[in-house]
């Protein structure tokens, strides 16, 4: 049985939406889980990523999708037969956000750290900016976070051989700039600070917990990524998995190997370059040198 087989399962038999969260609980109760082609060591939020990308990116998908939050889902075959009104909240009264925020912008970390993990297959590295020299370099030198997918998790052993034969890179390097909110105050700082920190690499996200809906903002920051290719992602600090690249970046095949070389004064970062490439020549991922990723029960943000 897949992990989609079995939401398929619970959902069939349960007759009603379900979280996530409700469908693996269940599906334990019941010990499918046991009947599982494979499991790792958090199958609880693998199942999660599964269905959260099928309901969204698969126009076949059996699975529909409530609007409430946390989000609720359901097989299509069986709409007609559920009151999804009651797991459905119109737009207009969506409860409006909290003016003041309750957490720090560090905090959003562990949300990433939990989505490139899940939904983009990257692992990912804080660089703490305080332990390197400011003065020599200027204010914006450094991203927030680094990343990396390997590629090698999802081809064949042949093909990793093949590409490291003819020189095709095998892995892909994302730089991330964190803010808790992005709106028209802050948009040009706060790009332009993603800018300078992210020529390095091969993709570039600038990612926030809350972005202004103003219909004139989102132009401006979609014409601003259409002409530097930064990519936006929204994080959902309630739930992580609804968090989602709102903008997809723009893939640039060659590395900056001159700005690399100068990050690389700072450790962390040193670090990490130096993991990939251990990770890349040995085709293991030792993923304890990257950042650790929390249960999806400890994600939440007090």
């Amino acid at each position: 049985m897949t992990f989609l087989e079995l939401a398929e399962s619970v959902l069939k038999e349960e007759k009603r939406p379900l979280t996530s969260s409700e469908i693996w609980n269940i599906a334990v109760k019941k010990e499918y889980d046991k009947e599982l082609n494979s499991q790792g060591k958090t199958p609880w939020a693998t199942l999660g990523a599964l269905i959260y990308v099928n309901a969204k990116d698969n126009p076949r998908t059996i699975f529909g999708k409530t609007d409430s939050r946390p989000k609720k889902f359901y097989l299509k075959s069986m709409a007609s037969s559920l009151n999804l009104e009651d797991h459905t909240i119109p737009e207009d009264l969506l409860p409006v956000k909290k003016k003041k925020f309750n957490y720090l912008e560090k905090d959003l970390h562990k949300i990433l750290t939990y989505f490139a993990y899940y939904h983009m297959h990257c692992y990912t590295k804080t660089i703490k900016h305080h332990i390197s020299n400011k003065k020599e370099f200027g204010e914006w030198v450094h991203p927030d976070m680094v990343g990396c997918y390997f590629r090698m998790q999802d081809w064949k052993k042949e093909v990793n051989d093949f590409s490291n034969a003819i020189g095709v890179r095998s892995i892909v390097l994302y730089s991330f700039e964190l803010k808790r909110e992005l709106n028209f105050t802050n948009l040009r700082e706060s790009f332009f600070q993603c800018v300078s920190n992210s020529s390095w690499a091969n993709e570039s996200y600038l990612v926030a917990a809350r972005i202004s809906e103003d219909e004139d903002f989102f132009n401006e920051l979609s014409r601003l990524s259409a002409s530097f290719g930064i990519g936006v992602i929204e994080l959902d600090v309630e739930d992580p998995h609804s968090s989602e690249i709102i903008i997809p970046a723009k893939y640039k095949k060659n590395l900056d190997l001159e700005t690399i070389n100068k990050l690389a004064m700072n450790n962390d970062f040193k670090d990490f370059i130096e993991t990939v490439k251990i990770d890349l020549t040995s085709t293991k991922i030792h993923s304890k040198e990257y950042d650790f990723v929390e249960d999806i029960e400890n994600l939440k943000l007090k």
